[in-house]
């Protein structure tokens, strides 16, 4: 019998890729992907929102057996005042294997919920803005229940040419940590320093390059995240993803480790 968490990623896949077929569009993904940052309109106050599907699924039997799944959702919403940024992150993975009795058994290696969200409001000067930034962690295996900050400050786009662009945001913040039961600790649960960098470039060929960066500075742990994407088009909305993914903290809990890293392959799909 399937555990609750593995009946929702059953669900999750078998509704995108009911979905998926249906809502084809002729138009290019890699062109238009993170499109905010190459159109001009934005900054002109033309009302926009995407949304993005992105899955990718890996399985073996044999003499392995494991399951490895990571979904997202990303939306970007512009309007005359405002650009924001939503997206969010499940991994899982287990593997099985047979016991003494020979009986299966099934071992969970990871399970992470990620979600986040940045308003950015424009001011008067074109690129220059402010923000507000929210986001949610629960990891299972990293020691904590969950893990949260907010914060808020200054957002500028540096440049934002044809075949490429850069933007970053600064500003004070506050973290909030749950440890797990019977762990006590308060790393990094006050205020922090929080800042980060998204670069894009475009080859004539179509392909996409994406380079993010953050990090979140407080007395006692620094944290800090960096994705590097490579997409390339398959189809008009389709779009195949490979991503590097590194997570690190200075001052992580007794029972996890500082660095994380990960390594996917996955379909993208241009929902509208």
């Amino acid at each position: 019998m399937l555990n609750p968490f593995k009946a929702r990623l059953l669900v999750c896949v078998c509704l995108l890729g009911s979905v998926l077929p249906a809502m084809a569009a002729d138009r290019n993904l890699i062109k238009t992907l993170y499109h905010s940052d190459f159109d001009r309109n934005g900054e002109n106050g033309q009302p926009r929102f995407t949304l993005d599907g992105e899955v990718g699924i890996i399985t073996a039997t044999g003499n392995t057996n494991a399951t490895t799944f990571k979904g997202a959702l990303r939306s970007e919403h512009e309007t005359q005042n405002w650009a924001n940024n939503y997206s969010t992150e499940i991994f899982y993975k287990e593997s099985r294997a047979d016991d003494a009795n020979g009986n299966e058994v099934s071992t969970v290696t990871a399970q992470r919920f990620f979600s986040y969200a940045q308003l950015d409001y424009k001011l008067m000067t074109p690129g220059q803005r402010t923000f507000i930034y929210g986001d949610y962690e629960n990891d299972r295996f990293n020691g904590y229940d969950y893990r949260a900050s907010l914060a808020a400050g200054w957002s500028q786009r540096l440049w934002n040419e044809e075949d490429s662009s850069f933007r970053y945001s600064v500003g004070p913040g506050y973290a909030f940590v749950a440890p797990e039961e019977g762990t006590e600790s308060n790393i990094n649960n006050g205020f922090i320093v929080r800042a980060s960098g998204e670069y894009h470039y475009e080859w004539h060929t179509g392909a996409r390059l994406r380079q993010f960066m953050s990090a979140e500075v407080g007395p006692d742990n620094v944290k800090t995240r960096s994705e590097t994407a490579l997409s390339a088009s398959l189809f008009d909305s389709l779009a195949m993803k490979l991503a590097f993914n590194l997570a690190y903290e200075t001052e992580p809990l007794e029972s996890a480790k500082g660095l994380n890293t990960e390594t996917t392959v996955s379909i993208v799909y241009r929902f509208f």
